[in-house]
C-alpha cells in the first residue's frame, strides 16, 4: 500500500514538474503585458494523411503479430 501511494507521488510530482520545466519566461513592457508578437502558427495538416496511414498499417501489423502468439 505505502509502495503504491508512493508511486502515485513520484509520478504526480514528475507531470507537475513537466510544466514548470519547460516554461519560458518573458519581457515584461512595464505595464504587465509581455514584450513582442508570437510567432506565426505551425500548419499541422500537411501530413494528417500520411500519418493516418500509418497508423492504421502499424494497427494491423500488432493486430495480426497479437492474433498468432495467442
Amino acid at each position: 500500500m505505502k509502495n503504491r501511494l508512493f508511486n502515485l507521488y513520484l509520478i504526480t510530482f514528475f507531470l507537475l514538474v513537466d510544466f514548470v520545466a519547460f516554461a519560458q519566461p518573458g519581457d515584461d513592457d512595464g505595464s504587465g503585458g509581455l514584450e513582442g508578437n508570437d510567432p506565426p502558427p505551425a500548419p499541422i495538416n500537411g501530413k494528417l494523411l500520411w500519418l493516418g496511414i500509418v497508423a492504421l498499417l502499424y494497427a494491423f501489423y500488432s493486430i495480426r503479430k497479437n492474433r498468432k502468439i495467442a
